[in-house]
């Protein structure tokens, strides 16, 4: 049986269930190109208690993406283990409270646009349905809503939705390559978010931003706020956009 992609309204079901149980368990975490969100890094080095520079080092390595022109990180695959994830184990995900949003959105794939008229979120999902999955002959049948609820996707997908704002800023205002300056800001705002934070609390980089005081008050005490703070102030520095 090929491969096939369904496109799924929030309402279709769709059956699948992943467990040990399933004949092809962890067959899904290897041989992958697994992209990192900017969330997706901050919620593992968390997890697992490290700096995100220790992080980065570890678990990743870091090219251009080809279509947008930015900083894309990517997680290392061990060579030794069959270009295995270097979180999976035989029974199963060593990291799943904060697994990557693309693992807890599988085997449904989400594509999202921003409207230009409305600037609202336009999303549509898509079942993945791979020949070597067994999990489809589950008799679980969620709908795509309720696939998003239970795994948790509502924060990553409004924290991800963020950095589409600045891939849709940069095809605009800087369609030529980031210069390595650029590029080096970019990756610690995105992606060392403790580099950013003392760039931000201990070297003052944000007073030319000037961002509402309780914007950073947050900041100072939440990740996630930190987070939102970061990629509005590559919005400004790199791409001359703010939002109040």
């Amino acid at each position: 049986m090929a491969n096939e992609m369904i496109p799924l309204s929030e309402g279709d079901r769709f059956a699948f269930c992943c467990s040990p149980e399933v004949p092809c368990f962890n067959e899904c975490c290897k041989d992958l190109n697994q992209f990192l969100t900017p969330y997706d890094v901050l919620c593992l080095k968390n997890h697992l208690g490290l700096r995100s520079d220790v992080f980065l080092d570890r678990y990743t390595r870091q090219h251009i993406g080809p279509e947008t022109g930015l900083p894309v990180v990517v997680l290392t695959q061990e060579s030794a283990t069959d270009l295995k994830c270097p979180f999976v184990t035989p029974k199963g995900c060593s990291v799943y409270e904060a697994r990557p949003a693309s693992c807890r959105t599988y085997p449904l794939a989400r594509l999202a646009s921003r409207s230009p008229d409305t600037g609202r979120i336009q999303e549509q999902y898509v079942l993945l349905k791979e020949a070597h999955c067994r999990g489809f002959e589950a008799e679980n049948r969620p709908t795509a809503r309720e696939w998003v609820q239970d795994q948790g996707l509502e924060r990553y997908n409004e924290m991800n939705d963020l950095l589409m704002e600045i891939i849709g800023l940069k095809r605009r205002r800087h369609p030529e390559p980031l210069d390595m300056k650029e590029r080096r800001l970019f990756r610690i705002a995105c992606y060392d978010l403790d580099a950013f934070r003392r760039q931000v609390f201990e070297k003052g980089e944000l007073q030319e931003m000037n961002p509402p005081p309780e914007w950073v008050k947050a900041a100072r005490e939440d990740d996630a706020a930190l987070l939102r703070l970061s990629l509005e102030w590559v919005k400004r520095a790199l791409f001359g956009e703010f939002q109040q």
